[in-house]
């Protein structure tokens, strides 16, 4: 069984210093909708976990490429 290609959502930045990840706390750059649930991830746990989140998520939103502005 093939999983759908997840929609990118477009480069805007809607996550904020208040957003934290799920997995540690710290600031939140990428967020995926799984079940109907918001899962917030910074960058580490995000690359940590992407390979299996990708595979369920129905929306992907990378903002990790503010670390290099």
């Amino acid at each position: 069984m093939t999983a759908a290609p997840l929609a990118e959502a477009p480069v805007s930045h809607r996550l904020t210093a208040l957003d934290r990840c799920d997995a540690c706390g710290a600031q939140a750059y990428i967020a995926a909708e799984v079940g109907g649930s918001e899962l917030l991830y910074c960058a580490h746990h995000g690359r940590k976990f992407e390979e299996k989140l990708r595979a369920v998520a129905t929306n992907w939103h990378d903002e990790t490429a503010m670390l290099l502005d």
